[in-house]
């Protein structure tokens, strides 16, 4: 058994060996709601279509790749956590899930904040009319520029990542006549069990103040010294892609113990917790999340409990959810320009993107799933890798999957579950232009962020 953890689901605790794979499903051409958007599915002659478009339209008039996003399908995930939490709570969608001046708008007309990590996120936020004061500024190294452009701006909080951002973020603010309501980030201990690179509330690793050795009480003593600060709670994020729920309930019992140091030794009670992100959604059919009701009664009912124990007042409580919002609400969509069969092994299925477009099967060794969506097949099921053009052995966007063996060049296939980070991470590797993001919904097809040319890549090329 590896001690490496996965970032696909309830399989974490057992990576398996390189070469595995499960059987094939009973009917290729079957696609599992769970891993699909909620408007997806096939039509009468077999094409897959989403928001009442079918993709070969799609790909006629956008071309391949592209991230293809079902507005109804988002709109609709971002209530469910609205309403689950309700008005006691605050969710904060992660922008840097996916972000676009569209999908601010959405967040905005549906009740959301927007967590931000950066100046770049910060503009998108502002210039799509996310009213400020329900922007939070994230990040563990925020430059003096992005720090004055949020305190000016007067978005709602600041999460403080190292005792030098105390003092920076304070001295600003005090500059600028303004005092600032932040809250501070701490690493209780806990590894979620999830890939290393995507776990981030262990110690060793370069976010937040540690709660071990007393470090993030000393952090909290200087918060509340500082005139150009309001303390107004503390941050926890145990890591991405998680669907036990025992992780976060061994950091609310530590944050709340740091919330009782901090009335017994300062007679202040912060009025905010943070829980942070990093729900799972389903890659493949293995996957099995949890829907935002049961995580919003869970998390409350962790957070109220040991709160009771500590006699404290149970604060408001905040969530993140970033890729449980968007990951499941988008496609990528190719088209196949080879199939190269290694007998014995596998056959190689080459599209017309890869890694510069979905960098985490190479980055965290992520599963994903794929169909063909342009037709249906009665072909026996082929043992089958997705990989890219680029000239990279690591571009590989599907590692293992079964399609039909008559799969050819010009077959459209589509990997699922794509809304989350890969448009993000995308890359202009082997000089490849970035996909459009295109939005389908009520029959009709819009592009919100558009494809990049090779006029783009070489306009910033100014040798």
């Amino acid at each position: 058994m590896s001690r490496s953890a996965h970032p696909a689901g309830p399989r974490h605790a057992d990576v398996l060996p390189e070469g595995h794979y499960s059987a094939p499903p009973a009917d290729l051409n079957a696609l599992d709601a769970k891993v699909w958007a909620q408007t997806v599915s096939r039509d009468e002659h077999g094409v897959v279509t989403v928001g009442g478009v079918d993709v070969k339209a799609l790909a006629e008039e956008h071309g391949t790749p592209a991230y293809v996003l079902d507005e109804s399908d988002f709109r609709a995930r971002a209530r469910a956590w609205r309403t689950a939490f309700g008005a006691d709570a605050d969710v904060f969608y992660a922008g840097k899930a996916f972000l676009s001046r569209a999908v601010v708008r959405w967040l905005h007309e549906e009740g959301l904040n927007l967590d931000v990590c950066s100046g770049g996120e910060l503009a998108t936020a502002l210039s799509a009319g996310m009213p400020a004061d329900r922007i939070a500024l994230h990040g563990n190294n925020k430059s003096t520029q992005e720090i004055e452009r949020a305190i000016r701006a007067g978005v709602g909080r600041i999460v403080l990542d190292s005792f030098q951002e105390i003092v920076r973020v304070a001295h600003i603010a005090q500059s600028l006549g303004k005092r600032q309501r932040v809250q501070i980030r701490i690493t209780v201990g806990v590894e979620a069990h999830t890939h290393e690179f995507i776990a981030t509330a262990h110690e060793d690793q370069k976010f937040g103040i540690p709660l071990a050795g007393g470090q993030a009480a000393e952090a909290v003593r200087r918060a509340l010294k500082l005139d150009g600060l309001e303390l107004i709670g503390i941050h926890s994020h145990i890591g991405s892609q998680i669907f036990d729920m025992s992780g976060f309930e061994v950091a609310a019992h530590r944050v709340v113990g740091l919330l009782k140091a901090i009335r017994d030794e300062h007679g202040v009670e912060l009025p905010e917790i943070d829980l942070g992100g990093g729900l799972g959604i389903a890659y493949t059919s293995a996957d099995d999340p949890r829907e935002p009701h049961e995580i919003a009664k869970a998390l409350t009912e962790i957070v109220t409990r040991e709160c009771e124990a500590a006699r404290l007042r149970t604060p408001r409580i905040s969530v993140e959810p970033g890729r449980a919002i968007v990951g499941p609400t988008a496609f990528t969509l190719y088209e196949v320009g080879t199939v190269k069969p290694l007998d014995g092994l596998r056959t190689y299925v080459s599209v017309d993107g890869g890694m510069s477009d979905n960098i985490r099967t190479a980055l965290y060794d992520a599963e994903y799933s794929v169909a063909l969506v342009s037709r249906t097949s009665d072909a026996p099921p082929m043992l089958a890798r997705v990989v890219g053009k680029h000239c990279e052995s690591g571009d590989i966007v599907v590692k293992d999957a079964f399609l039909p063996g008559d799969l050819a060049p010009g077959d459209l296939i589509a990997v699922p579950a794509t809304g989350a980070y890969c448009r993000s991470m995308a890359s202009n590797y082997n000089h490849v232009p970035r996909p459009p993001v295109v939005v389908v919904a009520d029959g009709a097809s819009r592009v919100i962020v558009r494809r990049e040319t090779e006029e783009d890549l070489l306009r910033l090329d100014v040798g």
